[in-house]
């Protein structure tokens, strides 16, 4: 980290974090302008949290306490507090400390003494927990290695708060007190620990916007109409269970109840006298500050602003956001909007639908988070044609469209639906990414148990969209989908795109591999399915045509058998309506409902192969294979026509079917899923209990402190088929589906990050120090800069890569030594930025075998190209005949660490031919990598050449990627070209940037992100 000047106020400590209740809290080093607020947090802290901290009765501070406790120097001696609506709630402190525990003298000195108060109202908040967090990460920029603390056996709180940290531990027990001491380096249980807090408290602050028990709206106007009374309607006619409260300042004095929806109104906030856990506010701009402030006050929980007028409105509506996203995290609030649509949970016992919605989405377990209004209406109307009513293929478990999203993002939807059991299939529309680093991390921990796909907007014009205030994203749109690929997303282009990949993810099991059968009674439509599977890269069988006079009969038998091949990994069926005299099926039933119950008997024999279906002109085959199955015993019925709207009530029980118990065998055609099937959407957990944080509002187990890799546990869910009209759009699914399911696959047996033995990394890291201390004081505030090359060289060194050497050539006669020097032959080649790596032009001459043929190209060069001064000529050695290569690391502020690979000149810089990987790199990342360039056949032996040494260029991939992990001041390197020969390498160019280290990165603690 970056060390401002001692004794400067250090702004980038300040952060807001979520606790473990889902409420959020503020961090800040504290001032001495805080001694008010600290003698007034110190007089709300029992007498027995006061002797466990001073191990002695201690009833107030003295003026002596106060100035010691509020005046730092924010080097040897550190106050951070906690503060939620303006006051301290928690204070926590360190004192460096020498070898005999007395004050340091010597800045050398590497512990400190660290101590914790907590006021008894918001112990068991996790309160304690970040804040050792965040002096931790304080001391350790500070130069700070060890803490030591005292605490009394009695104040087992505090015990556990040091000892469940994941830090290595000594503990003694002298003179009736527990000493403590701890590294702060960070360790694999300290992160896990801090990343399962994190996901913990920032999925329970997304479950208590989502289950709220009460929820007012403010701003519901008198008469019919406007936003605030069409949220009201929504939230009513989606038959919330909870309560529910009209707010408007212009309701008369003696008005009780708004009519006709008969719910209490009151005038402003305070006049409810049961807590409130949600506000939706709809009112102008000018009016939500009064707003959120009443609503802090109240202790609401979470607001839910509807009202426009900020970012999206210009630099003044960007401020005004910035304003209301500090107030409401100042109150301990998390934030939904502004601008925002809304927000639906479908769960049976809390049925909200806090949006302008006018429909209630049928209940399912496809989660859904938008950036965009029109989009999420898009979305819900897009499913609601695939699927309507509850328990249908299209069934959202909840849904999120979170406007500016100046707090709530898709990162805190991630974290929720990471372990929700109501949720299999996670869904994001995401305009731009606030924090791309953490996004890649939950995105990969999310997608190892359940899929998530995304749609990204505004992917080519390099700005944010108008409201979403976040640092622009450098690099190109092609290698934030590889990194997203990587992260085993699945990346869509179009929302109805979307729709396709989650409905086939949410009702299908994951193929086991690319081998697709096709079969149906169109050889037309037959044919367009296979030529899409080739097209996705699939191995599709020959079609199997059925008749055009095919029966559900002939259907169900063919699926039947090609189900049971050995040889197939899922099915694509195409059917049109049936042609030829007499009736395929009997007059009481429709074709399509009885060709669907044919495909669903045969499917429900081999439930662990994905069937899609696609149909031209059968809209009842889709709406009966997208509704719930049919009870046991009861004959199929096509789906209601009706959409799920305000006619449910809220005592409807029909809201999401419970799932089904097991038949006995003969009585179902859908016989329960094998206890370990191969390749189920939803992979099983070991034993233990499941994960208990949904929709609904159970909460989790809060004694789980290592971050949770276990699933949600599987539910036997319906047999339900994905249909399409279209024979491209279900193999692009499908597809899909087997892309992911080859990663899960692969994250199952995660690579690793190699350890080289001659990798040095302290004295790499005091080079940094010492090239930084030398070449940035020039520099223009946050610019990187370039490293000379001899240094860059030695850097380079440290970690294992070699360059080979490189002599100027100012002259003729200095070219000829430098060539005596190094041995013949040789290459000359000139430095200029415009010729550099251009052999086409004439730049770079190869193989010079003497000193009368150096000179005499030497000569040439300078004649056609210019002068000596401007050209800059080197000589260098020649190596061993191979393929040109380039390997790049670059930092980019929003998406973070990119390692990059592609061949030298055309392929890359011409045909964007380059595969990326997020730094750190496994072994396994690096050597798909390699093989994931387009021109990758050049480097195994393409049409006879003999193949190179990819073992090598492996591990100078591996090598880059741990110089730029280890040393986050590496911000480039710039390895071009790599000339990979049969056997070995050779690197001949390099360059490296360096600049200082951001303060915070998301390796440091939990915050939340401002913009």
């Amino acid at each position: 980290m970056q060390k401002p000047p001692d004794h400067a106020y250090p702004t980038h400590w300040e952060a807001d974090v979520v606790l473990r209740d889902g409420g959020t809290a503020r961090i800040r080093p504290i001032t001495p302008d805080d001694a008010e607020r600290l003698v007034s947090f110190y007089e709300q802290v029992s007498d027995e949290s006061k002797y466990y901290r001073f191990f002695a009765p201690y009833p107030r501070l003295s003026d002596r306490d106060v100035h010691r406790f509020t005046h730092h120097d924010y080097v040897d001696r550190v106050g951070l507090a906690a503060l939620v609506g303006g006051e301290f709630i928690a204070t926590v402190r360190y004192d460096r400390i020498d070898d005999q525990g007395l004050p340091a003298k010597n800045p050398e000195d590497d512990q400190a003494e660290v101590a914790f108060l907590v006021q008894d109202a918001h112990q068991g908040r996790g309160v304690a927990s970040a804040l050792l967090e965040h002096v931790a990460a304080v001391a350790r920029e500070r130069g700070i290695r060890r803490f030591a603390a005292e605490v009394l056996p009695a104040n087992s709180k505090m015990i556990k708060v040091f000892t469940d940290a994941g830090y290595t531990q000594k503990r003694t027990f002298e003179d009736g007190v527990v000493r403590l001491e701890f590294d702060l380096e960070p360790t694999e249980q300290s992160m896990a620990v801090m990343r399962g807090r994190e996901q913990r408290a920032e999925a329970r602050s997304v479950q208590r916007l989502l289950a709220p028990g009460s929820v007012a709206v403010i701003g519901a106007g008198r008469a019919p109409g406007g936003v605030g009374r069409t949220a009201l309607r929504s939230l009513l006619d989606s038959g919330f269970t909870g309560r529910v409260h009209a707010v408007n300042h212009a309701f008369p004095e003696d008005m009780q109840r708004l009519r006709p929806e008969d719910v209490p109104a009151v005038r402003a906030l305070r006049e409810i006298p049961d807590p409130v856990d949600l506000a939706v506010i709809a009112v102008p701009a000018d009016h939500v500050p009064d707003v959120v402030r009443d609503c802090g006050e109240h202790g609401v929980q979470g607001v839910l602003i509807l009202s426009s007028g900020y970012a999206e409105a210009g630099q003044d509506g960007r401020e005004r956001q910035r304003a209301l996203l500090r107030q409401a995290r100042s109150y301990g609030m998390r934030l939904i909007g502004p601008n925002a649509f809304g927000l639906i949970n479908t769960a049976p016992d809390v049925r909200l639908n806090a949006s302008l919605a006018p429909q209630m989405p049928g209940a399912g377990h496809i989660g859904l988070f938008t950036q965009s209004g029109a989009i999420g209406i898009a979305l819900l109307s897009g499913l609601h044609a695939r699927g309507p009513g509850d328990g249908g293929i299209a069934g959202i478990s909840a849904f999120v469209s979170a406007g500016n999203r100046a707090d709530v993002s898709g990162n805190d939807l991630l974290q929720y639906w990471y372990d929700d059991p109501d949720t299999d299939v996670v869904i994001l529309y995401l305009e731009s990414i606030g924090n791309p680093r953490k996004f890649a991390r939950l995105a990969r921990r999310t997608a190892a148990v359940k899929p998530v796909v995304v749609a990204k907007g505004a992917r080519h014009n390099g700005t944010a969209p108008p409201g979403h205030a976040v640092p622009t994203v450098r690099v190109p749109d092609s290698t934030v989908a590889a990194l997203m690929r990587q992260a085993g997303v699945i990346r869509v282009d179009t929302v109805t795109e979307l729709i396709d990949a989650g409905l086939l993810l949410a009702s299908q099991p994951l193929p086991a591999g690319p081998r697709i059968a096709i079969l149906g009674n169109s050889e037309s439509l037959a044919l367009l399915a296979y030529d899409a599977c080739l097209t996705e890269g699939l191995r599709p069988q020959r079609p199997h045509v059925l008749p055009s006079a095919a029966t559900p009969d002939d259907f169900r038998a063919a699926l039947a058998e090609a189900l049971s091949g050995d040889g197939c990994d899922a099915v694509v069926v195409t059917a049109i309506p049936w042609v030829g005299e007499g009736a395929a099926v009997s007059l009481a039933d429709s074709e399509g409902v009885a060709l669907a119950a044919a495909l669903r008997t045969a499917a429900a024999a081999h439930p662990e192969k994905p069937v899609t279906v696609v149909h031209l002109a059968m809209d009842d085959l889709a709406e009966t294979l997208a509704a719930p199955a049919p009870e046991p015993g009861t004959e199929p019925a096509p789906a209601p026509a009706q959409s799920h709207g305000p006619a449910a009530s809220a005592g409807d029980n029909a809201a999401r079917p419970a799932d089904p118990a097991p038949a006995p065998a003969g009585t179902s055609p859908f016989p329960p899923a094998p206890h370990s099937p191969p390749n189920r959407p939803r992979p099983l957990l070991p034993p233990g209990p499941p994960p208990t944080l949904s929709l609904s509002g159970r909460q989790q187990d809060p004694a789980r402190d290592a971050e949770a890799n276990t699933p949600p546990r599987p539910r036997r869910a319906p047999l339900r088929i994905p249909a399409y009209p279209a024979a491209e759009r279900a193999v692009r699914s499908l597809a899909e589906a087997v892309r992911y399911a080859a990663w899960r696959r692969e994250a199952a047996e995660p690579g690793r990050v190699p350890e080289y033995d001659d990798i040095q990394e302290a004295a790499a890291g005091a080079d940094i120090e010492r090239l930084l201390g030398r070449l940035t004081p020039d520099a223009p505030t946050g610019r990187s800069v370039p490293v000379p090359p001899q240094d860059a060289e030695a850097l380079l060194a440290r970690y294992g890569i070699h360059t080979r050497p490189v002599l100027p050539a100012p002259d003729p006669d200095t070219a000829v030594r430098a060539a005596a020097r190094l041995g013949y032959p040789v290459a000359l080649k000139t430095t200029a930025p415009h010729l550099r790596h251009r052999a086409d032009l004439g730049g770079v001459r190869l193989d010079i075998a003497g000193e009368a043929e150096l000179r005499r190209t030497y000569s040439e060069l300078t004649d056609f190209l210019g002068s000596p001064e401007e050209l800059r000529p080197v000589v260098q050695s020649m190596v061993p005949r191979g393929v040109d290569t380039v390997i790049r690391a670059a930092i980019d502020p929003a998406a973070g660490a990119v390692l990059s690979f592609g061949l030298a000149g055309a392929p890359s810089q011409l045909l964007g031919d380059i595969a990326h990987r997020l730094i750190p790199a496994t072994d396994r990342e690096v050597t798909e990598q390699i093989r994931s360039i387009r021109a990758a056949p050049l480097l195994f032996g393409w049409r006879g050449s003999q193949p190179v040494d990819t073992a090598a260029l492996s591990e100078l991939l591996l090598r880059v990627s741990r110089l730029v992990d280890d040393h986050p001041e590496v911000v480039g390197v710039d390895l071009e070209p790599v000339v990979v020969a049969a056997h070995g390498l050779s690197v001949l160019g390099a360059t490296v940037r360096l600049a200082p280290a951001p303060a915070t990165t998301d390796l440091g603690p939990r915050r939340l992100p401002v913009y």
